[in-house]
């Protein structure tokens, strides 16, 4: 297969490129989800993206929860957004940051008005951007426009030799056409740091990214903990044949390919600022990766899985593969693309990761993957600390 040298997309203010269209109501705060779920049940197209957070955060836990809701507002696959909060100071500090793309924003706050006002008046303004919204179209675009991340879940034997290879593969390809990558969960990596390190394009980069992955090492010692068992790996991971972190995190950089640079290391949340392969220092757990992955700008996800998961997300397409066949026959309408041959030798890794690029041109052109029919849009938030 040769690649694709376009795919098609809305394209936005800024420059940049979505591959899809959404219309979202942002709550700033848990206070504000019911007014939010209330305008999105009016407005019938529109997106609500409840979640529990919001008051009392401060810090870098604060500075991370606005750069997600700003990222995630300013995501490309957004076309207008309605942000609600119970306060207008922090209201308005997400309406400006997502107006600097360009794209249509308004924000209203429920203190003085009441949610029944707050509601009456943001239905009005998100039928607005629903209609403004629908009237725009796909045009082509060069395919370095695209930016694709990546995370694995539920992994198990036949994630480290057939599905995260067939991502490597398929980023490998990626990778050399100009586009912009992101792979990431910190914990995942222990075992392996060294061999990441050494991928990276400078001994900068290399230096910062062994320095992300020490702080969560050195976090880990703080807190007294001497080992992470039940969680790294997991006990699903454990019944799937992965004994130890190292072997899982061995499996885990399989989807950074073979011919693809560390080109730079991202905070959570964060946006690079140029093409290449970029590292995020980002949670393990499923949606808060994604989540994150989504808040920096990228527009689809792989999502390689061993023993089956359901992940999705509000704004980006998740596109699920496996190369169990226990879990495509057990989990098949979770799974978007099937290469369990690849380990019973029915073609070999380049023809999966074509396989794969396939149902990625597919649905960034517009095809809805299975976490998109079935309705998951998991969108959780990563917090650092308590609140004060």
């Amino acid at each position: 297969m040769s690649l694709q040298d376009t795919f098609w997309g809305y394209a936005r203010d800024n420059g940049r490129v979505g591959v899809r269209n959404h219309v979202i109501i942002l709550p700033v705060d848990d206070l504000s989800n019911a007014a939010s779920e209330a305008v999105a049940n009016n407005i019938k197209g529109t997106l609500a993206l409840p979640h529990p957070y919001g008051r009392l955060q401060f810090g870098a836990d604060l500075e991370l929860h606005f750069r997600t809701l700003i990222g995630t507002g300013s995501n490309p696959n957004v076309a207008a957004v309605v942000v609600i909060g119970i306060e207008p100071g922090w209201t308005q500090r997400v309406v400006d940051g997502i107006a600097a793309t360009g794209k249509p924003v308004k924000g209203f706050s429920i203190e003085l008005n009441g949610d029944i006002n707050t509601i009456a008046a943001a239905s009005r303004t998100a039928k607005e951007y629903l209609q403004y919204a629908s009237g725009l179209v796909r045009t082509e675009h060069a395919l370095e426009k695209l930016w694709i991340s990546t995370k694995c879940g539920e992994s198990d034997t036949t994630s480290g030799c057939g599905a995260n290879p067939t991502v490597g593969n398929a980023f490998d390809k990626l990778y050399a056409a100009g586009t912009t990558l992101l792979f990431g969960e910190t914990s995942e990596i222990t075992g392996g740091e060294h061999l990441v390190a050494a991928r990276a394009a400078t001994p900068e980069i290399g230096r910062k990214f062994l320095e992300t992955w020490s702080a969560y090492n050195d976090f880990i010692v703080a807190n007294k903990t001497n080992d992470l068992s039940e969680s790294q790996p997991t006990r699903g991971n454990i019944a799937g044949g992965l004994t130890t972190i190292e072997e899982k995190a061995l499996g885990n950089i399989q989807k950074i390919g073979k011919r693809c640079r560390v080109d730079g290391v991202l905070a959570p949340a964060e946006a690079p600022d140029g093409p290449g392969l970029w590292f995020m220092d980002s949670s393990s757990a499923a949606a808060e990766m994604v989540t994150l992955a989504a808040a920096a700008g990228y527009v689809v996800h792989f999502f390689p899985t061993g023993q089956g998961n359901v992940i999705g997300n509000p704004i980006i397409p998740v596109i699920k593969l496996t190369a169990n066949p226990r879990t495509v026959r057990t989990m098949s309408e979770h799974i978007d693309y099937d290469c369990s041959g690849l380990l019973q030798r029915e073609y070999t890794l380049d023809r999966a990761g074509d396989g794969l690029l396939d149902v990625l041109f597919r649905t960034v052109n517009g095809r809805l993957t299975d976490a998109e029919a079935l309705g998951h849009r998991e969108f959780v938030l990563t917090k650092l600390y308590r609140s004060a």
